[in-house]
């Protein structure tokens, strides 16, 4: 199974967020196993990069260099962010873009949050608990 894992799971796992850092570690961890395949979006990367700029800079880079190594990094085509860009049934650009990236890695689902950000994606969507749920 590939899954593209969305900013809001990832940011929960590195920062340890309450109430929603066991769902975000029980994705990861299903991401480390030969079943899934975990993604991260290409901008998620410098997203996450941006707002941990508090943290120590080898606590930032110790942080994505553990998330690019658990989880693979794919992007999108220039023909896909045109098409987003034109795209007005997304209230989000970036949840868009996020959707176009799942798409190019084959992604059978994104996990996120944030389900409502995604009712247009071309990808299914799950919740971290839905997914973890099938295993």
């Amino acid at each position: 199974m590939v899954v593209l894992i969305d900013a809001n799971i990832i940011l929960d796992y590195i920062l340890k967020r309450e109430p929603f850092y066991a769902d975000a570690q029980k994705v990861m961890q299903l991401c480390s196993t030969e079943t899934v395949d975990g993604y991260i979006a290409l901008h998620t990367i410098t997203t996450i990069w941006y707002l941990l700029r508090k943290l120590p800079d080898a606590v930032r880079r110790n942080a994505l260099t553990a998330i690019c190594n658990l989880l693979q990094v794919t992007g999108t085509t220039h023909e896909e962010v045109l098409h987003a860009i034109q795209m007005t049934t997304f209230k989000d650009f970036e949840d868009c873009i996020q959707s176009k990236c799942a798409k190019s890695a084959n992604a059978d689902y994104i996990i996120t949050r944030n389900v409502s950000d995604f009712l247009k994606s071309e990808i299914p969507v799950l919740t971290p608990q839905a997914f973890y749920s099938m295993f």
